[in-house]
């Protein structure tokens, strides 16, 4: 029977097509939007069984044998405030995804965003109830409601969950531009000046370059997801971050340090676009996905960009 993936030439979704290639999965059906030539060979040298177009895909669903679900694709764009573009690919695609997977005893396990706890007045911490969570952006909107509507269905697939990512960074984002990491973004820059640009903060209690996020090498969340297909019990709403934050001061003297370089900062104002919906604290509670029985250990931020820069920036290559 095959496995799924939606989003599957994307960032994420073509390294979990690699994780699963590794484990020895080779039924693979493939679902993205095929037509974008710069993620094309985010599926170079990758065993899968089809490709089917997403615009096709859920009409084609009924004539598969599935045996699980990855739902990994979305319009992931924080800067895109067409809330009917989220509407449709994010909340109504991912309903049809879910109600066949109820109605044909499917597992289904899909992405959901750290973006949907905001700013973090509510908390990190995925045990709490996540209706007064407060989004700062549709993205992260259309997150919290696919999750909310979820949490509220009577008839549910076998198994499911859904996982907030956290900021994902690894192999296979060339092709996502503004939106790429700030890793993939500081190599560019390090590479063309031999210095860096971060955001200033525009927040009293943070130091220029002294925001915090929770970075997930995406190595480690195709562990992760990889836990969820082989453990398949305690259906839920789950973190995917790695339960400890570090300034982006922190990320970019890994960079140097991979690169060999010395440290050389500038601090740039946020651009207005975004500055007044910019989270300056995030970190996953991780506790709950612990107690489901997950136990490995995750990169370092200083190991994981290492890996990153050297086993594939500065090699040009995929994952």
């Amino acid at each position: 029977m095959a496995i799924i993936i939606t989003g599957a030439a994307g960032f994420i979704g073509s390294c979990l097509v690699s994780f699963l290639n590794e484990k020895g999965l080779t039924d693979l059906i493939l679902v993205d939007d095929f037509n974008a030539p710069a993620k094309a060979r985010n599926l170079e040298g990758k065993k899968y069984t089809a490709k089917i177009d997403r615009t096709i895909f859920l009409n084609d669903i009924q004539r598969h044998t599935i045996d699980f679900v990855f739902h990994i694709g979305a319009r992931t764009d924080t800067t895109e405030f067409d809330v009917s573009i989220f509407d449709e690919l994010n909340i109504r695609y991912s309903q049809v995804l879910w109600n066949h997977c109820s109605n044909n005893n499917i597992p289904f396990l899909y992405a959901s965003s750290a973006a949907t706890y905001g700013s973090g007045e509510c908390s990190f911490d995925d045990r709490l109830d996540i209706s007064p969570l407060l989004p700062l952006n549709p993205y992260g909107q259309s997150k919290q409601d696919f999750d909310v509507w979820a949490l509220a269905q009577k008839k549910k697939p076998p198994f499911w969950v859904g996982l907030k990512f956290f900021n994902v960074f690894g192999p296979n984002e060339y092709h996502k531009g503004r939106m790429a990491s700030v890793v993939l973004h500081a190599f560019n820059q390090i590479a063309q000046n031999n210095s860096l640009k971060l955001f200033k903060s525009h927040h009293s209690n943070y130091p220029d370059g002294g925001q915090i996020r929770d970075f997930i090498y995406v190595k480690d969340l195709v562990e992760i997801m990889w836990f969820w297909y082989k453990k398949q019990n305690k259906s839920g709403i789950y973190n995917a971050g790695t339960g400890e934050a570090r300034t982006f001061n922190d990320l970019a003297s890994a960079i140097f340090k991979a690169l060999n370089k010395e440290s050389n900062i500038n601090y740039i104002p946020t651009p207005e676009d975004i500055r007044d919906k910019y989270q300056y604290f995030t970190e996953a509670t991780m506790q709950k996905t612990r107690d489901a029985g997950y136990t490995q250990a995750f990169y370092s931020l200083e190991n994981a960009v290492k890996d990153y820069v050297q086993q594939y920036l500065e090699t040009n290559k995929t994952y």
